[in-house]
């Protein structure tokens, strides 16, 4: 007889360390609105900084998006992660990517 598999939604909590389902459904839903939030407003923040899409400039371009949205997108994250009461794990994610870029610029010995 064969073991069966945990699901997607068992996994992610496991991964995740979260204790229901319903949390990882609303991870999942901050994620999303995140996601939908960036898509509207990522175009009015381009064209005020005069970032052409599809212009001959993609490198700095995509450096100039990369420096504006994503800095951005961390902070409606927090925000959607407080209103749908997943704010102390997307906290906790977010100090993970901090230590991890500050690792990036520390010598090590």
């Amino acid at each position: 007889m064969q073991k069966e598999k945990p699901g997607f939604l068992h996994r992610l909590q496991t991964k995740w360390k979260l204790e229901s389902l319903f949390q990882v459904v609303m991870v999942l839903v901050v994620f999303a609105c995140t996601g939908f939030t960036i898509l509207f407003i990522k175009n009015p923040i381009l064209d005020f900084f005069g970032i052409e899409r599809g212009g001959g400039q993609g490198f700095l371009n995509t450096v100039l998006y990369l420096l504006l949205v994503l800095p951005l997108y961390q902070i409606i994250l927090l925000i959607y992660g407080f209103i749908f009461g997943q704010f102390k794990f997307f906290w906790e994610k977010e100090k993970q990517i901090f230590r991890r870029i500050g690792s990036l610029f520390t010598r090590k010995k």
